[in-house]
């Protein structure tokens, strides 16, 4: 698909596109804690219908109600046979329920489509094994295959990559029989995104760890978990600051908008996206659960963003029309997205007139008051595409985005939200 943009003022409110971070979370612990579980606005990117199919394989059953919720009813894991898990794209998924799928004494393999078959797995055969489980993959990247049943052991693990395989690992012994154990970890990344899973957990009745300055997770000795089958419980699926992200840039680039759905309490990273255009100087106003932002002369800034890597494609947009010269720090987090990510936004804002240089582990981007028109590819990015698309609202000339229905991987009515927002979009299958 190519998406067609032109330069336009936007105005007007929409609600923000649900949290696929907590939603495979929360479809993970629905299935490890048992009874029946109630997602109230839940999301539908093309990650989230992953996650909820996977958890059906594992033992869950899903059923969509009339309201627009879902329910899932499970009495916990339960293979009775080999299986096969097809992740999709989604390097969570994958990082989450392959440590999960670990649980099981039947062999279960893990595979996926397009970029997730270029993300390096080397995590799960250092790790799973001294878990005692037998780990087979070519290489260290997918597919993979596991055969549990995962032992919980003191272990030390690199969490440099991802945070993201530490949350597999807390999750897997939530549900199990430990006699205090402890989780060391090295060089943690992402961390709000391991605290949200301590907090689901928790919301859930699983048993979490105590942990100290993000270097070890301390589980006391605990019994098998009672699950509860006869739970009921309700679970609001809260709004994706990595998605609202952009359209937050989108109105202080241009126009005057307001976002619904987003908790300013949320332990997502990408929260901090609300810093760093304060810092640029946006005009922010909050009430509730709702963020008005109004376009306004914008300058500089620098973000370390080690910790919420999603929003460099979004802050790079951003620093493209800051008078002056913006530093993102993190940079190294980007190598093993959907694309090279430094390398992709560099290539394609360049071809709009935004010159970007990478120093070390930064990008370095100088601000322009406007970009030019042309051709760019979202290299089946879908926060490139985005990124693209909100920098074309203050382009001399149109911008056609090819590989615009990346978007569906986490946002997919990306485009029909500018629409609303009276953005000049045209899409051509």
């Amino acid at each position: 698909m190519i998406a067609t943009l032109r330069s336009s003022t936007l105005q007007g409110s929409v609600l923000a596109p649900r949290s696929k971070s907590v939603m495979q979370r929360v479809c993970a612990a629905a299935l490890l804690a048992g009874g029946e579980t109630i997602l109230e606005a839940p999301g539908n990117s093309q990650d989230d219908l992953i996650a909820l199919a996977i958890i059906q394989q594992l033992g869950a059953t899903v059923q969509k109600m009339g309201d627009g919720a879902i329910k899932i009813s499970s009495r916990g894991l339960s293979v009775k046979e080999p299986l096969a898990l097809h992740c999709g794209e989604s390097g969570l998924s994958c990082r989450l329920f392959t440590s999960i799928a670990a649980l099981s004494s039947y062999p279960v393999t893990i595979s996926g489509i397009g970029s997730l078959l270029k993300r390096p797995q080397l995590f799960f055969l250092q790790v799973l094994p001294e878990l005692g489980t037998q780990v087979i993959s070519e290489n260290g990247f997918l597919p993979l295959q596991v055969k549990g049943p995962l032992i919980p052991r003191d272990i030390r693990v690199d969490g440099s990559l991802s945070s993201q395989y530490l949350s597999g690992i807390l999750m897997a012994f939530s549900v199990l029989s430990v006699n205090d154990v402890t989780i060391s970890v090295d060089q943690l990344v992402s961390k709000p995104y391991v605290d949200l899973t301590i907090e689901i957990l928790q919301k859930f009745g699983l048993p979490t760890p105590v942990q100290h300055d993000y270097s070890t997770f301390y589980f006391a000795h605990q019994s098998i978990p009672v699950r509860h089958h006869g739970a009921k419980r309700n679970f609001k699926i809260e709004g994706d600051w990595s998605g609202a992200a952009f359209l937050l840039v989108a109105g202080a680039l241009a126009g005057n908008i307001q976002l619904t759905g987003l908790s300013q309490h949320s332990l997502q990273a990408d929260k901090k996206i609300i810093d760093v255009l304060k810092q640029a100087g946006a005009n922010l106003k909050f009430e509730h659960d709702s963020i008005s932002v109004q376009c306004a002369p914008l300058h500089a800034f620098s973000f370390d963003a080690t910790d919420s890597p999603d929003l460099f494609p979004p802050l790079v947009a951003l620093a493209s029309f800051c008078q002056g010269e913006s530093r993102i720090s993190g940079a190294g987090r980007l190598k093993f997205k959907e694309s090279n990510r430094a390398t992709t936004l560099i290539e394609e804002f360049s071809k709009l007139g935004v010159f970007i240089r990478e120093d070390a582990d930064c990008l370095i981007i100088q601000g322009v008051s406007a970009i030019k028109g042309g051709l760019v590819k979202a290299h089946q990015d879908h926060r490139v595409a985005m990124a693209l698309a909100v920098a074309a609202l203050r382009s001399n000339e149109e911008v056609n985005i090819v590989e615009a229905e990346s978007v569906q991987k986490s946002y997919p009515y990306f485009f029909d939200d500018l629409v609303k927002l009276h953005a000049s979009v045209s899409l051509i299958n």
